[in-house]
């Protein structure tokens, strides 16, 4: 078990405490759901540049390490959904397609092919990962200042949820267009793998 691969677990084990604290309409629980987020994403980060600059690469880490990461995203759009800050149709179709590219990438390493992310998937990512920190730091804060002077809430005065939408819209525009992405492009290895 070496540091990357721990990270990775630690990036799991982390999800769900993340929500337990972020779910309660609290500041101190929302700021520590909100940190705790934050440590998770960077052990993504870090977890995979150890590896890389150490040559630690192992089987348990090229499986686990993205799922991780769905596991990561899915606990935090599914809090979002929860307390109404997300369209749960946009969620599923993130989600859906997280799972099935995950799913696809799994079968071709059983059968001992690869299928590299490509740059939009890269893409994908991060603007998935920032497009949930904004909207978590955004409810963090208007639950901080929720009874502090107009003034003090002079940055959160928009409209949450257009705003959240509009983001989110373009998340699962990308997240879908990837999909597709890797469907095309692998299509006769898929076809394959289904037989």
């Amino acid at each position: 078990m070496n540091m990357p691969n721990k990270l990775t677990l630690l990036r799991i084990v982390l999800s769900p405490i993340f929500m337990i604290f972020f779910l309660v309409e609290n500041p101190y629980s929302r700021v520590t759901g909100f940190v705790i987020f934050l440590i998770a994403s960077i052990t993504d980060l870090i977890d995979g540049h150890y590896a890389r600059k150490y040559g630690i690469i192992t089987g348990f880490g090229k499986f686990m390490d993205p799922l991780a990461d769905k596991i990561l995203v899915t606990t935090a759009f599914i809090t979002l959904v929860s307390l109404g800050y997300a369209r749960a149709w946009m969620v599923v179709l993130i989600v859906g397609r997280e799972f099935y590219v995950t799913g696809i990438r799994s079968l071709a390493a059983y059968r001992g092919a690869l299928i590299a992310p490509s740059f939009w998937a890269r893409v994908k990512t991060v603007i998935q990962m920032s497009s949930i920190i904004f909207i978590l730091l955004v409810v963090t804060l208007d639950t901080i200042l929720s009874g502090s002077a107009p003034t003090a809430r002079a940055l959160l005065d928009f409209n949450h949820q257009i705003v959240f939408d509009i983001i989110l819209g373009v998340t699962t525009f990308i997240t879908l267009y990837t999909g597709l992405a890797y469907t095309l492009r692998y299509y006769s290895m898929i076809k394959n793998l289904l037989r």
